[in-house]
């Protein structure tokens, strides 16, 4: 019988740590640290590639500035869903967030935020200044620029919220060359107008949710027609980016087309589209696709330069 307790007692610890785990992840938005790491990662490795470096010798960078990159993304994030506590639990999509459930109290979410921010400056600084200040830049557009001023005033809450989503490349690029070149400046560009239709095209899908919690997202103040419209041109601003990374090679600039013209026909789809929803979640996935695609071709394609 004590055997039967003792195992017990140890599944319900096994759980309990599997629940506290999975909301801490939630709570630093895990997914969104992945997705900018991949950037974060793709403007180091380009610098070096482009600058003659050698990546093997310089290991500690890597280590600063990926680590330092998740670390703020972390805690800007958790400040992220400490502001929005109280309109989360209006969205199914973030209702269970821990902020929401109060499985983390806001005491402790300020503890681990700071901390998380911190430690990482600490360790882009280390990587190099250029690399703390863009880190700084980027913690301020997103918690004050996106969090605290935007996106429950602006209409273009997301356009504004583009801006953090694509300092991260400017970041890794920061820690081996403080003087961006133009790659990294292309590396920005391409993130900051990925951006808008991969946005909008969740907006569209979450769009009775985002006006219950009084959120003005292009969807809800102008509609689904003029919300394609907008989504159509920030994919044509797309097509001539490809050509400011020249250094990659045709094969690059081929594939970044290809993927550039799919993703128009699609957004062009929309217009006679029966279904909304449907197409907007088709252009959701592609977006998805799109980027994780064209940031693992740089890197393929820097290699073999």
């Amino acid at each position: 019988m004590s055997n039967d307790r003792t195992i017990s007692t140890a599944t319900e610890s096994d759980i309990e740590t599997v629940s506290v785990l999975k909301d801490f992840l939630a709570l630093i938005k895990i997914g969104i640290v992945n997705s900018n790491m991949i950037t974060a990662f793709t403007g180091l490795f380009l610098a070096f590639q482009f600058s003659g470096k050698n990546f093997l010798q310089h290991i500690d960078l890597l280590i600063y500035a990926l680590g330092g990159s998740g670390l703020i993304i972390a805690g800007s994030a958790a400040l992220n869903n400490l502001i929005d506590r109280d309109i989360d639990p209006i969205m199914s999509r973030t209702k269970s967030r821990p902020t929401v459930t109060g499985r983390f109290k806001a005491s402790t979410v300020w503890a681990i935020a700071f901390t998380f921010i911190i430690a990482g400056e600490a360790l882009l600084f280390a990587a190099s200044p250029a690399a703390g200040l863009w880190g700084l830049a980027g913690i301020f557009s997103y918690v004050v620029l996106y969090s605290m001023w935007s996106k429950r005033r602006h209409v273009s809450n997301t356009i504004v919220g583009s801006i953090s989503g694509a300092i991260p490349p400017l970041i890794g690029w920061a820690a081996v060359e403080p003087a961006l070149g133009a790659g990294a400046w292309a590396l920005f560009l391409i993130m900051f107008i990925w951006q808008p239709p991969h946005f909008y095209a969740l907006a569209m899908r979450r769009t009775e949710e985002y006006r219950a919690a009084n959120i003005p997202m292009l969807p809800v103040v102008k509609g689904f027609a003029r919300t394609k419209k907008s989504m159509l041109v920030w994919v044509l601003l797309l097509f001539p980016l490809p050509f400011l990374l020249t250094e990659l090679g045709i094969s690059f600039i081929v594939l970044a087309t290809v993927l550039n013209i799919g993703w128009l026909y699609l957004a062009l789809k929309g217009f006679k589209a029966k279904d909304d929803l449907k197409w907007a979640s088709a252009m959701f996935i592609y977006s998805l696709n799109y980027m994780t695609i064209l940031f693992v071709a740089m890197i393929i394609f820097s290699i073999f330069i």
